[in-house]
């Protein structure tokens, strides 16, 4: 008799702890399926939030691009303007050096009618140079400027204009160049976003839980740092 309440009490133990393993079991199964669900959750939202990066910087940089192309464009125009105007400013210099040539011939032959003949066709933008030029009495004066053309009276406007848009045309591809550096940033954002999107993919390839904690943390931190990039960039 007392062998029959031993054996129903070891049967008893062992119905206890079967349940007890039981709901230890369940337990783990509800907690991995919280947690499976947790990590579809996060992997949904950073999804969304990839996609909504990848096309952003994709529109950006196509924007940037524009600008880029812009910008050389006008840069180039700009040199070709800069080029005409310098070339200009030389003809007007050489017709002034022909005209003052000439009259410093005439005038050193004591031809005064021909001497006056080149001086009334001296061009405006030279005659202030000219007339302070002969103020400082170079025929006496040692000290005196060799010539009209190194007095400070002495400005071409053509000469003006064409440094004026060397100094514009430098801004502009300076700016096309760094429009096409933003462009750049921008396309390396995408470059880091697909590598977010790679590593939410083969997250889901692993059941071991450290690993997949791992590849998730990892994209999540790749994800930040884009973020991060997008919010710094100018918008155009």
């Amino acid at each position: 008799m007392q062998t029959s309440i031993d054996e129903r009490g070891t049967e008893g133990a062992r119905e206890d702890d079967g349940v007890a393993a039981a709901s230890v079991s369940e337990q783990a199964t509800r907690q991995a399926q919280r947690l499976d669900r947790l990590f579809q959750l996060a992997s949904a939202i950073m999804l969304a939030v990839v996609a909504v990066g990848t096309a952003w910087s994709g529109y950006q940089a196509a924007r940037w691009s524009g600008v880029q192309a812009t910008a050389y464009v006008e840069a180039s125009s700009t040199r070709v303007a800069s080029s005409a105007a310098a070339t200009r400013a030389g003809q007007l210099t050489a017709v002034d050096v022909g005209l003052f040539s000439n009259w410093i011939n005439a005038y050193a032959a004591g031809d005064e009618e021909l001497a006056s003949f080149y001086r009334a066709r001296f061009r405006p933008e030279f005659t202030p140079a000219f007339d302070a030029w002969v103020i400082t009495q170079p025929r006496t004066n040692l000290k005196a400027p060799s010539s009209p053309f190194v007095m400070p009276e002495y400005q071409l406007a053509a000469a003006t204009e064409a440094a004026q848009l060397a100094t514009q045309a430098e801004a502009l591809f300076a700016k096309g160049q760094a429009a096409n550096q933003v462009s750049d940033d921008y396309v390396l954002n995408t470059v880091i976003l697909a590598a977010v999107l790679f590593f939410l993919a083969i997250a889901e390839r692993f059941n071991w839980l450290p690993v997949r904690v791992f590849v998730l943390t990892a994209a999540l931190v790749l994800l930040l740092f884009a973020v991060y990039r997008v919010a710094a960039f100018p918008i155009n």
